[in-house]
């Protein structure tokens, strides 16, 4: 058995399951599942490896995607500048787990956005300053959109949504949600931005993909802003995640250095 799964808390939220699944079923790969694990705490991590001997690999949401790393072995050099974790490879020799994280963020959200976005703006608004949000920056940062961050707290070079001047939204050639804000069940909640300072044919982009549509891009719609939700964002982050998880990789010569 090749089982894959998620980590994070909580998880009503997520379609990975549903979307290896029906993969699995599609190529008729009977021997791999993917499972949901809910851990309050990160702590639990240890213990899920010790109770799911054929875990392979997994993906990493909401809480846990900076601190997953202090559990990892190994992390890609890209993840590592980024400091945030969404895909972990799992590889198991002489009975111990070695993991090795990776971040697919921000490829897919590079990808998807310049699906989107031409041509590239001057600036962008980053709503939040979680895992996803270091990802979003790390893109537009290579992109060379500066990014300009927005939170409930103080930041350093950053807003709060209280202090946010109404020209800053305006003129920003992307407003970006990283947040979990408006994220099913609660799907009625959204950034406390000024919506009123929104123009005509600015592209507003959630990470969010359940709901389709999030109360966040609803009011872009209101005001003529282009939309896009975070499903291409998801599905180009699961095929990454899958070829990670199958290449064939060499331990590294003090494997034995962690015990999980």
């Amino acid at each position: 058995m090749r089982l894959f799964g998620i980590i994070g808390f909580p998880l009503g939220h997520s379609f990975s399951q549903k979307h290896f699944t029906e993969k699995f079923e599609r190529e008729h790969l009977a021997d791999h599942a993917y499972r949901k694990f809910e851990l309050p705490d990160i702590s639990m991590l240890q213990e899920l490896l010790h109770r799911e001997p054929d875990l392979c690999g997994f993906n990493v949401t909401i809480p846990w995607k900076v601190r997953v790393i202090d559990y990892l072995d190994e992390i890609d050099p890209v993840a590592a500048e980024i400091g945030a974790v969404n895909t972990v490879k799992v590889t198991r020799r002489n009975g111990k787990a070695w993991l090795k994280g990776f971040n697919t963020d921000a490829p897919a959200f590079r990808e998807s956005l310049l699906n989107h976005l031409e041509p590239l703006p001057d600036s962008a608004l980053v709503l939040g300053t979680g895992g996803a949000s270091r990802s979003v920056i790390h893109t537009l940062t290579d992109l060379n959109i500066i990014a300009v961050t927005v939170s409930r707290q103080t930041v350093r070079g950053g807003y709060t949504y209280e202090d946010l001047p109404c020209h800053m939204i305006s003129e920003a050639g992307v407003i970006i949600n990283t947040t979990p804000v408006g994220m099913a069940p609660d799907t009625e909640a959204m950034p406390p931005v000024d919506y009123s300072c929104l123009r005509e044919g600015q592209l507003l982009f959630d990470l969010i993909y359940n709901p389709p549509v999030t109360a966040f891009l609803s009011r872009g719609e209101e005001h003529g802003c282009i939309t896009v939700n975070g499903e291409e964002m998801f599905l180009i982050q699961a095929r990454l995640a899958w070829e990670i998880w199958n290449i064939e990789e060499k331990f590294p010569a003090d494997h034995g250095k962690t015990e999980h």
